[in-house]
């Protein structure tokens, strides 16, 4: 089975194209699932948009599940289509996101971590002139906050879990327990991490997890799944089958799919 559950649109302010664009996309590309999880709405802030360009705006929210569940009617015939979201974990900001995600037929939450000490990772400028004491305090940091996260229950999945690479390669030397212990916790809480392709365009030049993480991730029984993160329809599956291949080199026999939030195993 071939599928990709991360998978974005034009409403978060930052990609191209309407949710059928993908649906049309994952056609053309031979999925039989294709998963939609643009980013949620910051639901912790009291503005209506709190970063315009990031995440949609709250009120656009009702209507994108009902966007994404016309779709998965229409196109039942011919593909799966699920519907997801990607929400930021934030610790000031769980109870906020529980109440509103709880109200939709979610298939399945992406829960990820952009934000470390109030700064968006993706932010090249915060890593200029950055040294190592700088870089081991926000490492620890960011993977303390993938460890609560999986911790939160929240999330069928973690999203881009070492994304923290992506403007600051140079981070990836940096050594911490706190890499180790976010897997262990993964593990025992049995949330997915997602193969997720888009770090390859960033800086970094190569997937999220790293090969060593998924290697570390398997011997402790990690569950995963796979993910292109596209922001334009022609990157659907992106490196799909290169990610099955490499998963199976590394001693994984499954990934996983989600419906109705429930797991659903799919061998390799």
């Amino acid at each position: 089975m071939r599928f990709d559950l991360h998978t974005h649109h034009e409403r978060c302010g930052h990609a191209v194209g309407e949710v059928e664009d993908y649906v049309l996309a994952a056609l053309d590309q031979g999925l039989d699932a294709i998963g939609i999880s643009d980013h949620s709405p910051f639901f912790h802030s009291d503005k209506e948009q709190a970063d315009p360009g990031i995440a949609m705006e709250k009120r656009e929210f009702p209507a994108y599940v009902k966007d994404v569940l016309r779709l998965k009617e229409k196109y039942a015939d011919r593909i799966e289509v699920l519907l997801g979201v990607e929400a930021d974990f934030l610790p000031e900001g769980v109870a906020s996101y529980r109440r509103q995600l709880q109200k939709y037929p979610l298939d399945y939450v992406i829960g990820s971590v952009h934000y470390t000490f109030g700064r968006n990772i993706f932010d090249r400028d915060r890593w200029k002139g950055a040294d190592d004491e700088d870089l081991f305090k926000v490492k620890e940091a960011y993977f303390d906050l993938i460890a609560a996260s999986a911790r939160s229950g929240d999330y069928q999945v973690l999203g881009h879990i070492d994304a923290i690479k992506g403007f600051c390669p140079e981070i990836t030397d940096i050594q911490t327990n706190k890499v180790e212990n976010a897997l262990q916790t993964i593990a025992e809480e049995q949330v997915a991490i997602e193969v997720n392709t888009s770090g390859k365009m960033k800086a970094c030049g190569g997937w999220y997890p790293s090969e060593d993480i998924l290697e570390r991730a398997c011997f402790y029984g990690v569950p995963v799944t796979m993910g292109s993160d596209a922001h334009h329809p022609r990157r659907v599956g992106d490196d799909l089958e290169a990610v099955r291949a490499k998963l199976k080199d590394i001693g994984f026999t499954e990934w996983w799919l989600f419906r109705e939030k429930k797991p659903v195993s799919v061998a390799l």
